[in-house]
């Protein structure tokens, strides 16, 4: 896990997105995002909220943060027409980035926490690693990275406004290192190279639209797998399973209670018999 950078005792770099990210959305008229919580769980919950409420389409800006580093703080948004599993399940496949996007050149996972990355952005080429810090199934992934050019808090949110369309948020925090990465305004390019990126993915998962693709469904909390893959598969198993089974319980009730009783000839007799009876006790004109 990447400590924070208190330095003196300022703020950590969280602190420094969620305050950030929270002015900025005032700042373009959202209103949606109020005082930052301890937590970047906090952070994600309001940025649900935002989404699903129509939320910025993209932007970017800069914000004092870690003693004298200038941070930049990027949001960018797109929706996609695939359904929410089938978006989450295409981003995790992060070693096939670097096969649609045209910044990312490489992408080469440890494990189901660190992996290398290597991309472009306007004429730099950059490396790093990232470590995941929380991943929870179809709802977001927070990560952070450390690299040569600097170094970067991000998360990346799932939001479902119709069954088959889905509402991508990402936010990262970018700390440069390094006088050409502080001073070139390299923070546009960073910004325009995220919108172009997410447009690849959204036309690739849209393209391939494939239900079928098994993304990584374990979590991570606190940079720690708690679930491994293979775990949450047989939880939805067992959930689909008992779903079944209910489905099939209220069914065979539905037979049951329309279930007609069982044909008697007896009866035919009896009514026979009855209406014999009132024939006769018929007065005769």
């Amino acid at each position: 896990m990447t400590p924070d950078r208190k330095g003196d005792g300022g703020p950590s770099p969280l602190g420094d997105l969620k305050d950030a990210l929270g002015g900025y959305l005032s700042a373009a008229g959202h209103g949606l995002v109020g005082r930052a919580g301890d937590r970047i769980g906090s952070l994600t919950d309001r940025l649900t909220e935002s989404a699903d409420g129509g939320g910025a389409k993209g932007g970017s800006g800069g914000s004092k943060g870690g003693g004298s580093v200038k941070a930049t703080h990027i949001m960018e948004t797109v929706d996609i027409g695939v359904p929410l599993r089938t978006v989450y399940d295409q981003w995790t496949q992060l070693q096939d980035f670097s096969d649609f996007t045209k910044g990312v050149q490489s992408v080469s996972p440890h494990d189901e926490v660190t992996s290398d990355w290597t991309a472009k952005i306007a004429f730099s080429t950059r490396s790093w690693k990232a470590t995941v810090q929380e991943q929870i199934p179809d709802q977001r992934i927070v990560w952070t990275s450390e690299g040569a050019k600097g170094s970067t808090n991000g998360v990346v949110t799932f939001h479902e406004l119709a069954p088959r369309l889905t509402r991508l948020v990402v936010v990262v925090e970018y700390y440069p290192a390094g006088f050409f990465e502080k001073t070139g305004n390299l923070w546009r390019a960073q910004g325009r190279r995220l919108r172009l990126d997410l447009k690849h993915f959204a036309r690739h998962v849209t393209m391939t639209d494939d239900e079928e693709i098994e993304g990584w469904r374990g979590e991570i909390r606190d940079g720690e797998v708690v679930k491994s893959h293979e775990e949450a598969l047989e939880e939805d198993e067992d959930a689909a399973d008992e779903y079944a089974d209910d489905e099939e319980g209220e069914y065979d009730e539905g037979e049951d209670d329309e279930e007609e009783e069982p044909y008697a000839e007896e009866d035919d007799d009896a009514y026979d018999d009855a209406y014999e009876e009132d024939e006769r006790a018929r007065p005769r004109r």
